[in-house]
Protein backbone atom coordinates (compact mmCIF):
# COMPACT_ATOMS: atom_id res chain seq x y z
CA UNK A 1 0.00 0.00 0.00
CA UNK A 2 1.09 3.32 -1.14
CA UNK A 3 1.67 6.30 1.44
CA UNK A 4 0.60 9.53 0.24
CA UNK A 5 1.96 12.33 1.87
CA UNK A 6 1.16 15.26 -1.21
CA UNK A 7 -2.38 16.56 -1.90
CA UNK A 8 -3.31 15.02 -5.44
CA UNK A 9 -4.93 12.74 -7.49
CA UNK A 10 -3.70 9.29 -7.56
CA UNK A 11 -4.84 6.31 -9.46
CA UNK A 12 -4.44 2.54 -8.66
CA UNK A 13 -5.24 -0.25 -11.31
CA UNK A 14 -6.28 -3.30 -9.26
CA UNK A 15 -6.10 -6.55 -10.59
CA UNK A 16 -9.20 -8.72 -9.88
CA UNK A 17 -8.85 -11.28 -12.61
CA UNK A 18 -7.48 -14.41 -11.13
CA UNK A 19 -4.47 -16.05 -12.73
CA UNK A 20 -4.66 -19.22 -15.03
CA UNK A 21 -2.99 -21.85 -16.61
CA UNK A 22 -1.43 -21.53 -19.83
CA UNK A 23 -1.21 -25.45 -21.08
CA UNK A 24 2.12 -26.92 -22.57
CA UNK A 25 2.83 -28.54 -26.12
CA UNK A 26 1.83 -32.70 -25.88
CA UNK A 27 3.43 -33.99 -28.79
CA UNK A 28 7.24 -32.55 -28.93
CA UNK A 29 8.76 -35.82 -30.29
CA UNK A 30 13.09 -36.08 -29.56
CA UNK A 31 14.58 -38.13 -32.39
CA UNK A 32 17.56 -39.95 -31.07
CA UNK A 33 19.69 -41.33 -33.79
CA UNK A 34 22.55 -41.30 -36.31
CA UNK A 35 22.55 -38.86 -39.44
CA UNK A 36 25.12 -37.81 -42.12
CA UNK A 37 26.39 -34.87 -41.08
CA UNK A 38 25.35 -32.50 -37.60
CA UNK A 39 26.21 -29.01 -38.72
CA UNK A 40 24.56 -25.49 -38.43
CA UNK A 41 27.29 -23.46 -38.90
CA UNK A 42 30.49 -25.75 -38.65
CA UNK A 43 31.21 -29.50 -39.18
CA UNK A 44 29.68 -31.31 -35.71
CA UNK A 45 28.56 -28.44 -34.08
CA UNK A 46 25.19 -29.72 -33.23
CA UNK A 47 26.78 -33.22 -32.62
CA UNK A 48 24.81 -34.64 -29.43
CA UNK A 49 23.30 -31.24 -29.00
CA UNK A 50 19.47 -31.10 -29.22
CA UNK A 51 18.06 -29.38 -32.31
CA UNK A 52 14.45 -28.12 -32.54
CA UNK A 53 12.93 -28.37 -36.00
CA UNK A 54 9.96 -27.98 -37.67
CA UNK A 55 9.89 -29.93 -41.31
CA UNK A 56 11.99 -32.21 -43.40
CA UNK A 57 13.51 -29.27 -45.47
CA UNK A 58 15.11 -28.37 -42.27
CA UNK A 59 16.29 -31.86 -40.85
CA UNK A 60 17.81 -32.35 -44.09
CA UNK A 61 19.76 -28.78 -44.04
CA UNK A 62 20.88 -29.73 -40.61
CA UNK A 63 21.69 -33.35 -40.61
CA UNK A 64 21.68 -34.07 -44.00
CA UNK A 65 20.30 -37.50 -45.96
CA UNK A 66 19.73 -41.11 -45.74
CA UNK A 67 22.47 -43.75 -45.83
CA UNK A 68 23.68 -44.08 -48.96
CA UNK A 69 23.93 -48.23 -48.60
CA UNK A 70 25.00 -50.10 -51.61
CA UNK A 71 23.02 -51.59 -54.09
CA UNK A 72 23.86 -55.18 -55.49
CA UNK A 73 21.87 -56.12 -58.97
CA UNK A 74 22.51 -59.32 -61.06
CA UNK A 75 21.16 -57.75 -65.08
CA UNK A 76 21.60 -59.48 -68.36
CA UNK A 77 20.40 -57.85 -70.96
CA UNK A 78 20.96 -61.29 -73.49
CA UNK A 79 17.76 -62.12 -75.47
CA UNK A 80 14.36 -59.66 -76.32
CA UNK A 81 14.40 -58.64 -72.24
CA UNK A 82 15.76 -57.90 -69.46
CA UNK A 83 16.66 -59.83 -66.23
CA UNK A 84 17.01 -58.11 -63.09
CA UNK A 85 17.83 -59.40 -59.90
CA UNK A 86 18.37 -57.00 -56.75
CA UNK A 87 19.80 -57.36 -53.47
CA UNK A 88 18.63 -54.74 -51.25
CA UNK A 89 20.61 -53.92 -48.10
CA UNK A 90 20.09 -53.99 -44.59
CA UNK A 91 19.87 -50.46 -43.58
CA UNK A 92 22.05 -50.10 -40.06
CA UNK A 93 20.65 -45.86 -39.83
CA UNK A 94 17.17 -45.33 -40.30
CA UNK A 95 16.65 -41.67 -38.54
CA UNK A 96 16.02 -40.12 -42.19
CA UNK A 97 13.66 -42.39 -43.30
CA UNK A 98 11.96 -42.68 -40.21
CA UNK A 99 11.75 -38.31 -39.89
CA UNK A 100 9.92 -38.63 -43.19
CA UNK A 101 7.41 -41.07 -41.38
CA UNK A 102 7.18 -39.08 -39.13
CA UNK A 103 6.16 -35.59 -40.75
CA UNK A 104 4.11 -37.72 -43.40
CA UNK A 105 1.81 -39.12 -40.54
CA UNK A 106 0.71 -35.61 -38.93
CA UNK A 107 4.24 -34.50 -37.06
CA UNK A 108 5.00 -30.79 -36.28
CA UNK A 109 8.03 -29.53 -34.30
CA UNK A 110 10.53 -31.85 -32.45
CA UNK A 111 14.18 -31.92 -31.48
CA UNK A 112 16.45 -34.13 -32.95
CA UNK A 113 20.12 -35.39 -31.33
CA UNK A 114 22.62 -36.50 -33.73
CA UNK A 115 24.68 -38.78 -32.00
CA UNK A 116 27.41 -39.84 -35.05
CA UNK A 117 27.92 -40.08 -38.41
CA UNK A 118 27.15 -42.99 -40.85
CA UNK A 119 30.61 -44.39 -40.75
CA UNK A 120 30.18 -44.64 -36.94
CA UNK A 121 29.42 -47.51 -35.15
CA UNK A 122 25.86 -48.06 -33.61
CA UNK A 123 26.01 -48.23 -29.92
CA UNK A 124 24.10 -48.39 -26.56
CA UNK A 125 27.06 -45.65 -25.41
CA UNK A 126 26.63 -43.13 -28.08
CA UNK A 127 22.84 -43.37 -27.93
CA UNK A 128 22.80 -42.62 -24.35
CA UNK A 129 24.92 -39.75 -24.91
CA UNK A 130 21.85 -38.50 -26.65
CA UNK A 131 19.26 -39.28 -24.12
CA UNK A 132 22.05 -37.35 -21.22
CA UNK A 133 21.59 -34.03 -23.69
CA UNK A 134 17.89 -34.10 -24.16
CA UNK A 135 17.23 -34.99 -20.44
CA UNK A 136 18.26 -30.75 -19.85
CA UNK A 137 15.76 -29.73 -22.52
CA UNK A 138 12.44 -28.99 -21.32
CA UNK A 139 9.69 -28.93 -24.27
CA UNK A 140 10.19 -32.53 -25.58
CA UNK A 141 7.18 -34.85 -24.52
CA UNK A 142 7.84 -38.09 -26.46
CA UNK A 143 11.16 -39.70 -26.40
CA UNK A 144 11.97 -42.01 -30.07
CA UNK A 145 15.04 -43.79 -30.79
CA UNK A 146 14.36 -45.80 -34.16
CA UNK A 147 18.06 -46.47 -34.83
CA UNK A 148 18.33 -48.91 -31.26
CA UNK A 149 16.70 -51.47 -33.30
CA UNK A 150 19.97 -51.85 -34.55
CA UNK A 151 21.24 -52.81 -31.32
CA UNK A 152 23.11 -56.00 -30.58
CA UNK A 153 23.23 -58.12 -28.39
CA UNK A 154 19.59 -57.04 -26.79
CA UNK A 155 20.76 -56.99 -23.78
CA UNK A 156 22.17 -53.11 -25.14
CA UNK A 157 18.72 -52.53 -26.29
CA UNK A 158 17.52 -53.61 -23.04
CA UNK A 159 19.72 -50.74 -21.74
CA UNK A 160 18.29 -47.82 -23.88
CA UNK A 161 14.62 -48.74 -23.54
CA UNK A 162 15.09 -48.56 -19.45
CA UNK A 163 17.18 -45.27 -19.42
CA UNK A 164 14.29 -43.82 -21.77
CA UNK A 165 11.70 -44.87 -19.10
CA UNK A 166 13.66 -43.82 -16.07
CA UNK A 167 14.14 -40.70 -17.84
CA UNK A 168 10.10 -39.96 -18.79
CA UNK A 169 9.24 -41.47 -14.69
CA UNK A 170 11.87 -39.40 -12.91
CA UNK A 171 11.29 -36.17 -14.78
CA UNK A 172 7.71 -36.89 -15.20
CA UNK A 173 6.85 -34.83 -18.35
CA UNK A 174 7.80 -37.14 -21.33
CA UNK A 175 6.36 -40.79 -22.72
CA UNK A 176 8.68 -43.13 -24.67
CA UNK A 177 7.61 -44.66 -28.19
CA UNK A 178 8.63 -48.22 -28.86
CA UNK A 179 9.89 -50.70 -31.44
CA UNK A 180 9.91 -54.70 -30.52
CA UNK A 181 13.21 -55.89 -32.32
CA UNK A 182 13.23 -58.32 -35.08
CA UNK A 183 9.72 -56.84 -36.13
CA UNK A 184 9.91 -58.12 -39.38
CA UNK A 185 9.04 -61.86 -38.45
CA UNK A 186 6.04 -63.66 -36.84
CA UNK A 187 7.57 -63.94 -32.40
CA UNK A 188 6.66 -67.33 -31.33
CA UNK A 189 5.68 -66.85 -27.59
CA UNK A 190 9.67 -67.54 -26.40
CA UNK A 191 10.28 -64.48 -28.05
CA UNK A 192 7.62 -62.42 -26.70
CA UNK A 193 8.26 -63.18 -23.74
CA UNK A 194 12.22 -62.12 -24.28
CA UNK A 195 11.19 -58.75 -26.18
CA UNK A 196 9.29 -58.04 -22.82
CA UNK A 197 11.60 -58.86 -19.88
CA UNK A 198 13.87 -56.00 -21.80
CA UNK A 199 11.75 -53.20 -20.86
CA UNK A 200 12.24 -54.26 -17.23
CA UNK A 201 9.63 -53.55 -14.68
CA UNK A 202 10.14 -49.50 -13.74
CA UNK A 203 8.34 -47.00 -15.24
CA UNK A 204 6.29 -48.55 -17.28
CA UNK A 205 3.59 -46.63 -17.46
CA UNK A 206 5.56 -44.05 -18.98
CA UNK A 207 6.29 -46.14 -22.04
CA UNK A 208 4.06 -47.94 -25.08
CA UNK A 209 5.57 -50.68 -27.44
CA UNK A 210 4.43 -51.07 -31.12
CA UNK A 211 4.57 -54.41 -33.29
CA UNK A 212 5.30 -55.21 -35.88
CA UNK A 213 7.87 -52.96 -38.88
CA UNK A 214 5.77 -51.25 -41.34
CA UNK A 215 6.74 -51.45 -45.04
CA UNK A 216 6.79 -48.15 -46.12
CA UNK A 217 6.33 -46.37 -49.65
CA UNK A 218 9.42 -45.05 -49.28
CA UNK A 219 12.27 -46.40 -51.68
CA UNK A 220 16.04 -46.63 -51.07
CA UNK A 221 17.91 -43.76 -51.29
CA UNK A 222 19.89 -43.81 -54.75
CA UNK A 223 23.03 -41.68 -55.21
CA UNK A 224 24.41 -39.95 -58.07
CA UNK A 225 27.36 -39.44 -59.73
CA UNK A 226 29.38 -35.88 -60.81
CA UNK A 227 27.80 -35.68 -63.69
CA UNK A 228 23.99 -36.14 -61.82
CA UNK A 229 23.51 -39.48 -63.22
CA UNK A 230 21.73 -41.77 -60.02
CA UNK A 231 22.85 -45.11 -59.61
CA UNK A 232 26.49 -43.91 -57.53
CA UNK A 233 25.20 -46.78 -55.27
CA UNK A 234 23.94 -49.39 -57.48
CA UNK A 235 26.74 -52.16 -58.29
CA UNK A 236 25.93 -54.60 -61.37
CA UNK A 237 27.17 -57.89 -62.09
CA UNK A 238 28.48 -59.43 -65.35
CA UNK A 239 27.60 -60.19 -67.66
CA UNK A 240 26.38 -56.61 -68.54
CA UNK A 241 29.59 -54.46 -69.24
CA UNK A 242 30.74 -54.91 -72.61
CA UNK A 243 34.32 -54.44 -70.88
CA UNK A 244 33.88 -57.76 -68.89
CA UNK A 245 34.34 -56.33 -65.66
CA UNK A 246 32.87 -58.34 -62.98
CA UNK A 247 31.50 -55.60 -61.84
CA UNK A 248 30.22 -51.78 -62.96
CA UNK A 249 28.22 -49.02 -61.35
CA UNK A 250 24.67 -48.15 -63.06
CA UNK A 251 26.10 -44.90 -63.72
CA UNK A 252 27.99 -46.54 -66.44
CA UNK A 253 25.70 -47.76 -67.96
CA UNK A 254 23.47 -44.43 -68.92
CA UNK A 255 24.91 -43.99 -71.98
CA UNK A 256 25.95 -47.52 -73.33
CA UNK A 257 22.77 -49.87 -72.58
CA UNK A 258 19.98 -47.22 -71.82
CA UNK A 259 17.79 -49.79 -71.79
CA UNK A 260 19.29 -51.85 -69.01
CA UNK A 261 19.73 -48.92 -67.36
CA UNK A 262 16.06 -47.77 -66.94
CA UNK A 263 14.95 -51.35 -66.76
CA UNK A 264 17.33 -51.63 -63.13
CA UNK A 265 15.96 -48.04 -61.92
CA UNK A 266 12.49 -49.25 -62.74
CA UNK A 267 12.74 -52.42 -60.63
CA UNK A 268 14.42 -50.26 -58.09
CA UNK A 269 11.27 -48.21 -57.75
CA UNK A 270 9.11 -51.26 -56.76
CA UNK A 271 11.73 -51.77 -53.94
CA UNK A 272 10.30 -49.97 -50.58
CA UNK A 273 11.95 -49.39 -47.24
CA UNK A 274 10.64 -51.46 -43.78
CA UNK A 275 11.19 -50.14 -40.95
CA UNK A 276 10.46 -49.50 -37.40
CA UNK A 277 6.80 -47.86 -36.66
CA UNK A 278 7.89 -45.85 -33.73
CA UNK A 279 8.55 -42.42 -35.87
CA UNK A 280 5.10 -42.86 -38.07
CA UNK A 281 3.34 -43.60 -34.26
CA UNK A 282 4.86 -40.66 -33.26
CA UNK A 283 3.34 -38.38 -35.96
CA UNK A 284 0.15 -40.53 -35.18
CA UNK A 285 0.43 -39.12 -31.59
CA UNK A 286 1.31 -35.23 -32.75
CA UNK A 287 -1.90 -35.73 -35.38
CA UNK A 288 -4.37 -37.03 -32.80
CA UNK A 289 -3.29 -34.44 -30.09
CA UNK A 290 -3.49 -31.69 -32.78
CA UNK A 291 -7.21 -32.96 -33.99
CA UNK A 292 -8.65 -34.28 -31.08
CA UNK A 293 -6.79 -33.86 -27.97
CA UNK A 294 -4.53 -35.47 -25.69
CA UNK A 295 -7.06 -37.65 -24.19
CA UNK A 296 -8.03 -39.34 -27.18
CA UNK A 297 -6.41 -42.89 -27.75
CA UNK A 298 -4.09 -42.76 -30.32
CA UNK A 299 -5.30 -45.33 -32.27
CA UNK A 300 -7.53 -46.38 -35.10
CA UNK A 301 -5.60 -44.00 -36.68
CA UNK A 302 -4.26 -44.95 -40.66
CA UNK A 303 -0.83 -44.52 -41.09
CA UNK A 304 0.04 -42.37 -44.16
CA UNK A 305 2.85 -43.58 -46.65
CA UNK A 306 2.32 -47.33 -45.04
CA UNK A 307 1.89 -50.11 -47.90
CA UNK A 308 1.83 -52.91 -45.01
CA UNK A 309 2.86 -53.86 -41.74
CA UNK A 310 5.83 -56.23 -42.53
CA UNK A 311 4.11 -59.11 -40.20
CA UNK A 312 0.02 -60.17 -40.57
CA UNK A 313 -1.38 -59.79 -37.67
CA UNK A 314 -4.77 -61.17 -36.18
CA UNK A 315 -7.21 -61.34 -33.66
CA UNK A 316 -5.52 -64.39 -31.95
CA UNK A 317 -2.07 -62.95 -32.18
CA UNK A 318 -3.04 -59.53 -30.69
CA UNK A 319 -4.90 -61.17 -28.15
CA UNK A 320 -1.78 -62.46 -26.14
CA UNK A 321 0.46 -59.08 -27.30
CA UNK A 322 -3.05 -56.76 -25.83
CA UNK A 323 -3.30 -59.14 -22.85
CA UNK A 324 -0.56 -60.83 -21.17
CA UNK A 325 -1.01 -62.19 -17.40
CA UNK A 326 2.43 -63.16 -17.02
CA UNK A 327 4.46 -60.30 -17.26
CA UNK A 328 1.45 -57.64 -17.32
CA UNK A 329 3.39 -55.64 -20.45
CA UNK A 330 1.33 -55.00 -23.15
CA UNK A 331 2.26 -54.27 -26.95
CA UNK A 332 0.44 -52.45 -29.56
CA UNK A 333 -0.52 -54.22 -32.66
CA UNK A 334 -0.27 -52.28 -36.50
CA UNK A 335 -2.76 -54.22 -38.21
CA UNK A 336 -4.06 -54.18 -41.88
CA UNK A 337 -7.62 -54.47 -42.84
CA UNK A 338 -9.69 -54.99 -45.39
CA UNK A 339 -11.21 -51.60 -46.80
CA UNK A 340 -9.86 -49.76 -44.21
CA UNK A 341 -6.05 -49.42 -44.67
CA UNK A 342 -3.60 -49.85 -41.87
CA UNK A 343 -3.99 -49.07 -38.69
CA UNK A 344 -3.08 -48.41 -35.15
CA UNK A 345 -4.98 -50.98 -33.07
CA UNK A 346 -3.76 -50.35 -29.82
CA UNK A 347 -3.86 -47.82 -27.08
CA UNK A 348 -1.75 -49.47 -24.15
CA UNK A 349 1.09 -48.31 -22.35
CA UNK A 350 3.28 -51.41 -21.29
CA UNK A 351 1.64 -51.18 -17.84
CA UNK A 352 -1.03 -53.22 -19.85
CA UNK A 353 -2.87 -54.42 -16.42
CA UNK A 354 -2.19 -51.64 -14.33
CA UNK A 355 -6.27 -50.21 -13.88
CA UNK A 356 -4.49 -46.83 -13.06
CA UNK A 357 -2.30 -46.31 -15.84
CA UNK A 358 -3.57 -49.42 -18.64
CA UNK A 359 -4.01 -46.41 -21.65
CA UNK A 360 -1.71 -44.37 -23.38
CA UNK A 361 -3.75 -41.09 -23.46
CA UNK A 362 -4.66 -41.17 -19.84
CA UNK A 363 -0.87 -41.24 -18.87
CA UNK A 364 -0.20 -38.29 -21.51
CA UNK A 365 -3.11 -36.56 -19.76
CA UNK A 366 -2.05 -36.44 -16.94
CA UNK A 367 1.03 -35.47 -17.82
CA UNK A 368 0.13 -32.53 -19.55
CA UNK A 369 -1.82 -30.97 -16.60
CA UNK A 370 0.53 -31.88 -14.42
CA UNK A 371 3.52 -29.84 -16.17
CA UNK A 372 0.77 -27.04 -17.03
CA UNK A 373 -0.41 -26.84 -13.58
CA UNK A 374 3.21 -26.90 -11.91
CA UNK A 375 4.83 -24.15 -14.46
CA UNK A 376 1.28 -22.10 -13.77
CA UNK A 377 1.80 -21.93 -10.00
CA UNK A 378 5.79 -20.53 -9.92
CA UNK A 379 3.94 -17.37 -9.31
CA UNK A 380 2.72 -18.62 -5.65
CA UNK A 381 6.15 -19.52 -4.52
CA UNK A 382 7.08 -17.36 -1.40
CA UNK A 383 3.69 -15.48 -1.62
CA UNK A 384 1.77 -15.39 1.45
CA UNK A 385 0.81 -19.06 2.56
CA UNK A 386 -2.76 -17.57 3.86
CA UNK A 387 -6.40 -18.35 2.42
CA UNK A 388 -5.64 -15.48 -0.45
CA UNK A 389 -3.38 -17.38 -1.84
CA UNK A 390 -4.96 -20.61 -1.26
CA UNK A 391 -8.35 -19.35 -3.34
CA UNK A 392 -6.08 -17.56 -5.86
CA UNK A 393 -4.11 -20.79 -6.77
CA UNK A 394 -7.30 -23.21 -6.32
CA UNK A 395 -9.43 -20.99 -8.52
CA UNK A 396 -6.89 -20.98 -11.18
CA UNK A 397 -6.26 -24.68 -11.44
CA UNK A 398 -10.59 -25.18 -11.16
CA UNK A 399 -11.16 -22.93 -14.03
CA UNK A 400 -8.12 -24.64 -16.11
CA UNK A 401 -9.98 -28.04 -15.60
CA UNK A 402 -13.09 -27.10 -16.31
CA UNK A 403 -11.90 -25.90 -19.74
CA UNK A 404 -10.58 -29.68 -20.24
CA UNK A 405 -13.78 -31.39 -18.74
CA UNK A 406 -16.08 -28.80 -21.28
CA UNK A 407 -13.64 -29.78 -24.16
CA UNK A 408 -14.14 -33.57 -23.48
CA UNK A 409 -11.15 -34.72 -21.52
CA UNK A 410 -12.92 -36.03 -18.08
CA UNK A 411 -15.40 -37.68 -17.57
CA UNK A 412 -18.62 -36.67 -15.59
CA UNK A 413 -22.54 -34.96 -16.17
CA UNK A 414 -21.09 -32.18 -13.65
CA UNK A 415 -17.55 -30.89 -13.00
CA UNK A 416 -17.86 -31.32 -9.47
CA UNK A 417 -17.86 -35.17 -10.42
CA UNK A 418 -15.31 -34.78 -13.01
CA UNK A 419 -12.42 -33.54 -10.98
CA UNK A 420 -11.80 -31.80 -7.49
CA UNK A 421 -9.28 -29.16 -6.24
CA UNK A 422 -8.22 -28.81 -2.58
CA UNK A 423 -6.18 -26.46 -0.70
CA UNK A 424 -6.29 -25.16 2.65
CA UNK A 425 -5.97 -25.29 6.23
CA UNK A 426 -7.45 -28.13 8.09
CA UNK A 427 -8.11 -29.94 4.38
CA UNK A 428 -4.56 -30.47 2.86
CA UNK A 429 -2.58 -28.85 5.32
CA UNK A 430 -2.53 -28.59 9.17
CA UNK A 431 -0.39 -25.88 11.35
CA UNK A 432 3.39 -27.97 10.97
CA UNK A 433 3.20 -27.85 7.51
CA UNK A 434 2.44 -23.86 7.28
CA UNK A 435 5.43 -23.44 9.91
CA UNK A 436 7.22 -25.39 7.22
CA UNK A 437 6.70 -23.09 4.28
CA UNK A 438 4.40 -25.49 2.33
CA UNK A 439 1.45 -25.30 0.74
CA UNK A 440 -0.23 -28.68 -0.28
CA UNK A 441 -2.68 -28.92 -3.05
CA UNK A 442 -5.00 -31.67 -3.92
CA UNK A 443 -6.13 -32.42 -7.44
CA UNK A 444 -8.03 -35.50 -8.84
CA UNK A 445 -9.40 -36.12 -12.65
CA UNK A 446 -11.97 -38.41 -13.55
CA UNK A 447 -10.06 -39.24 -17.14
CA UNK A 448 -11.90 -40.84 -20.02
CA UNK A 449 -10.78 -44.00 -20.96
CA UNK A 450 -11.02 -45.07 -24.53
CA UNK A 451 -13.68 -48.05 -25.19
CA UNK A 452 -10.56 -51.32 -26.08
CA UNK A 453 -14.03 -53.65 -25.78
CA UNK A 454 -17.39 -52.77 -27.84
CA UNK A 455 -19.84 -55.63 -27.06
CA UNK A 456 -23.07 -55.38 -28.34
CA UNK A 457 -25.77 -58.06 -27.17
CA UNK A 458 -28.58 -59.40 -29.68
CA UNK A 459 -31.49 -61.61 -28.07
CA UNK A 460 -34.63 -63.04 -29.27
CA UNK A 461 -38.25 -61.02 -28.85
CA UNK A 462 -41.21 -62.85 -28.39
CA UNK A 463 -44.31 -61.72 -31.13
CA UNK A 464 -46.36 -59.43 -29.64
CA UNK A 465 -48.81 -58.59 -32.54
Amino acid sequence: MATYRTPNVYVEEISVFPPSVAEVETAIPAFIGFTEKAMETAKDDLLKKPMRIRSMKEYEQYFGGPEPAEISVKADDAGDGFTVELTMPELKYVLHYCMQMYFANGGGPCYVVSVGAYNAPVSDTVLLEGLTAIRSEDEPTLLVVPDAVNLTPAAKYSTIVQAMLTQCGELGDRFSIFDIRRGTKLLNSGEWNGSRERFGNDYLKYGAAYYPFLTSALNYHITSDQDGVPGENVNITHPVSDTNATEVKLTSLKSSKTGLYNAVLAKLDTQFVVLPPSAAVAGIYARTDKERGVWKAPANASLNRVIAPAVKIDDEIQGGMNVDPTSGKSINAIRSFMGKGNLVWGARTLAGNDNEWRYVPVRRLFNMVEESVKKSTYWAVFEPNDANTWTKVRGMIENYLVQKWREGALAGATPKEAFFVRCGLGTTMDSQDILEGRMNVEIGMAAVRPAEFIILKFSHMLQTS
